[in-house]
């Protein structure tokens, strides 16, 4: 819906229907290139799982597995990040609770999973050449407040960054990243160019 006002260069305004008195936020195409962050997003109550298997080490095929088995039961992924032996997805509220539980006892025939309810996705939007000062910045923010990041995934176009939390952290998650990232008040030291500010 934005693509067409930006392809024309038509600055759009994206306003807060609880505070219409507030400015907003203007997307255009000049952006604005001192904000290490230009957006913050998030997502409740998903659910992450955890699959696990040796047998995945050095083997090929094993995705081909799980994800057929994804697809038999009709359960769509959001956010994907993989190691040697395990894999980790956040699974949308809106899949079926019954397809959820045939999906973990498919998938229970060669790997381990677990199952984490009350999640949230919280993705911020970010220039790809500072992911490294946002990750740093993000990291002491969080680890300050005492917020713990279950999962973390960077999408292949390098500009948004998922974490994966918990439900009853999101919002302060959100509302100390913002404040950090936007408004200028901080609790730990930003990290630019590899520098404190």
């Amino acid at each position: 819906a934005m693509q067409p006002a930006l392809h024309a260069n038509i600055p759009v305004r994206v306003k807060n229907s609880y505070n219409p008195s507030a400015p907003g936020s203007l997307i255009d195409n000049v952006g604005n290139p001192s904000r290490m962050v230009t957006a913050i997003t998030c997502k409740r109550n998903i659910t992450l799982m955890d699959i696990t298997s040796l047998q995945m080490l050095g083997a090929y095929g094993f995705l081909g597995a799980v994800f057929a088995d994804f697809e038999k039961n009709k359960v769509s992924v959001d956010v994907l990040a993989s190691s040697e032996v395990s894999i980790s997805v956040t699974l949308d509220k809106k899949q079926k609770e019954n397809d959820i539980e045939k999906l973990r006892d498919d998938l229970s025939n060669f790997a381990e999973v677990e199952l984490h309810r009350d999640r949230a996705i919280l993705t911020l939007i970010t220039d790809v050449s500072r992911s490294s000062d946002v990750l740093a910045t993000v990291f002491a923010t969080f680890s300050m407040h005492g917020i713990q990041v279950e999962m973390m995934s960077q999408g292949a176009s390098k500009v948004n960054i998922s974490f994966i939390i918990r439900d009853d952290q999101i919002d302060d998650a959100i509302l100390k990243l913002h404040a950090c990232l936007f408004e200028g008040k901080c609790d730990v030291a930003i990290i630019e160019d590899g520098h404190i500010v």
